[in-house]
């Protein structure tokens, strides 16, 4: 997922796009993910296992979880599992051009 990840925060630079994440590895794995894969998004540490206080906010239960989350807050897709980077990029390009439009709308 990482490199999927990468490459959407590359290709998405200027736009409406932000990725958060939250990992619930112990802190050691985590530094060693977070310098090996090169995260340059934000990413919250949730207590160092899965039944960590963001997991249970939003009633995660399998991982990845993904929340697609338009530019009105509103949760648009759930993936319990990876989607695949299609079905991720397509959504993704959808909301952001809606953000865009509703941006350019204000104007």
């Amino acid at each position: 997922m990482y490199p999927h990840e990468r490459s959407l925060v590359k290709r998405m630079a200027g736009k409406p796009f932000v990725i958060l994440g939250v990992n619930s590895d112990p802190k050691e794995k985590l530094k060693e993910v977070l310098k090996k894969e090169n995260m340059t998004w934000r990413s919250w540490w949730d207590g160092g296992n899965t039944g960590g206080p963001i997991a249970t906010k939003w009633n995660v239960s399998g991982w990845p979880t993904l929340y697609l989350i338009d530019h009105k807050g509103v949760i648009r897709h759930k993936w319990i599992g990876s989607p695949g980077d299609d079905t991720m990029d397509h959504s993704v390009d959808a909301l952001v051009r809606e953000a865009e439009q509703a941006s350019t709308a204000k104007k």
